[in-house]
């Protein structure tokens, strides 16, 4: 298990630090960019440190940019809290985006990818629109780094997938400069190769999903999965080869994956020792957020930690702060963490009713394993500013 260290290199510090490197004020460089006029953060869903040192083999051309050491995700190792560290340069306790789901004020949880919330513990699957009940800008208040790199007169893009125009996520974490949304590798390749050559001072954060797809289907490391890797292998080598003096490309990842067994996960709703006394069970599959009902928490500690042994890690959110899992964790964020937390080493804890989909996946992540929490730093390009 890595606990995320608050001081030491993160997937927080990657913006900051390209624009430290591109000679912007007010950012410092802690990850040694070299210095360049243009530059370009691409993010692999789900392609962890040790998935990519596993399976060199596939991604050559990655693997022999891996000279740095892995950064931390951050905790919990999940895309929407990962994203939204990279796009504000904080950690979750500080910019409040705390899990795969988490508690809102009306009494569900919040489901960030989609900004809808669901009410528990029913297993009806309809889920209402949060874009005006929670804002976006009010879940997560702060200014982020491509704000700031905007006000600092740098050509900020982005280059994600077209879907994500306007989404709760995207006007959280994501919003500045000009979106440019993308379709297939083609797209996202005339976007990156578009800004590395464009006049400068320009940032260019650019996202692809697939490897990260294919595992939680078919698990890390399955020949699907192996078959994307080798794909975006040789796109980033086509991109790598055509980056002009002057531009860096960074390609880094949200967190890793570990493989499951579906049939020997921990079941939630099957459970009964697991519902006593719970008002909501948020988080995700690897680290779930356990909201108890007023003076039932100590007993569910208990329960949870019977049920759970040495399979995981059950605390409390005091003991979690305390270890800095979140950051600093501001006074706004703490009702959204869970009263009591299951960090999972083996196996998981799923939802076999409330969430059927979740719950068949092979492939997870949300937890402190280093294969989930460690990611690559991957750089190439520049020669000068």
């Amino acid at each position: 298990m890595i606990a995320p260290d608050p001081t030491g290199r993160a997937l927080r510090d990657v913006l900051p630090s390209m624009l430290s490197a591109m000679g912007v004020e007010g950012f410092t460089d802690t990850i040694g960019i070299p210095p360049c006029r243009n530059a370009l953060v691409l993010l692999i869903d789900g392609l962890g440190h040790e998935l990519l040192r596993e399976h060199a083999s596939d991604a050559p051309f990655l693997a022999s940019l891996q000279n740095a050491p892995p950064l931390t995700a951050g905790f919990p190792t999940t895309t929407v809290t990962s994203i939204t560290s990279l796009a504000t340069g904080r950690c979750a306790g500080e910019h409040g985006v705390v899990g795969y789901t988490f508690a809102e004020p009306g009494g569900g949880l919040l489901h960030p990818l989609s900004w809808t919330a669901r009410s528990a513990p029913s297993g009806d699957d309809e889920r209402a629109s949060m874009l005006e009940k929670w804002p976006p800008e009010q879940v997560q208040p702060h200014t982020t780094v491509l704000e700031r790199a905007e006000a600092a007169d740098v050509d900020v893009r982005t280059a994600v997938p077209h879907h994500f125009h306007g989404t709760g996520l995207t006007r959280a974490s994501l919003r500045a400069g000009r979106f440019r949304g993308v379709r297939e590798l083609g797209d996202l390749a005339a976007e990156l190769l578009d800004a590395a050559t464009s006049p400068g001072p320009t940032l260019c954060y650019g996202y692809h999903g697939g490897v990260d797809l294919l595992g939680h289907i078919h698990g890390p490391g399955s020949v699907q999965w192996r078959l994307q890797l080798r794909q975006v292998d040789a796109f980033v080598q086509m991109v790598a080869e055509q980056l002009p003096p002057g531009a860096v490309l960074g390609v880094v990842a949200d967190h890793g994956m570990v493989e499951i067994d579906p049939t020997g996960v921990i079941d939630a709703d099957s459970d009964p020792a697991l519902q006593e006394g719970v008002r909501l069970l948020g988080g995700e599959v690897r680290a779930r957020h356990v909201y108890t009902w007023p003076g039932a928490r100590e007993d569910v500690l208990a329960a949870w930690r019977e049920t759970i042994g040495d399979r995981g890690s059950v605390l409390t959110a005091e003991d979690a702060v305390e270890a800095g899992y979140f950051g600093p964790v501001s006074a706004s964020v703490r009702p959204r963490i869970g009263d009591v937390l299951a960090i999972m080493r083996t196996t998981g804890v799923v939802r076999s009713v409330v969430e059927p989909g979740e719950s068949t996946l092979r492939g997870h992540h949300g937890s402190l394993t280093a294969a989930e929490q460690w990611v690559p730093v991957l750089l190439t390009g520049a020669e000068g500013p």
